[in-house]
């Protein structure tokens, strides 16, 4: 097996990937939801509908979805600026555990407060 595949399969690897992907799709989200919050300029009833429109289960889900990205997002951030800032070199595999736990936990709470 050759050093580069070595390094993709390593646990920082994937959550550099992880910290990319969801930083990709949350700025793909971002004209969606200033979209969402411009139908308060068309009138309560714009507003409104758009509401009625995301109580279904899809949408919920796509939710969750949104929530697990921010918080894999924010945590793999958290991890990059303790690397950075804090001479913790040896604990690189521990943070990425609880970043993981973390964004997974942020997921559960948010599922168990939305059903």
């Amino acid at each position: 097996m050759n050093k580069a595949w070595r390094s993709r399969n390593h646990p920082a690897y994937w959550a550099f990937i992880v910290h990319r992907l969801s930083g990709l799709l949350l700025v793909l989200f971002l004209p969606f939801h200033f979209w969402a919050l411009g139908r308060a300029l068309h009138g309560a009833a714009a507003m409104d509908g758009f509401l009625r429109w995301t109580d279904q289960p899809l949408v919920k889900f796509a939710e969750l979805g949104l929530v697990v990205l921010l918080g894999a997002h924010f945590t793999g951030g958290v991890r990059l600026l303790m690397l950075e800032f804090l001479d913790w070199r040896e604990w690189q595999k521990a943070l990425l555990a609880v970043a993981t736990v973390v964004t997974v936990a942020i997921g559960i709470v948010f599922l168990v407060h939305v059903a």
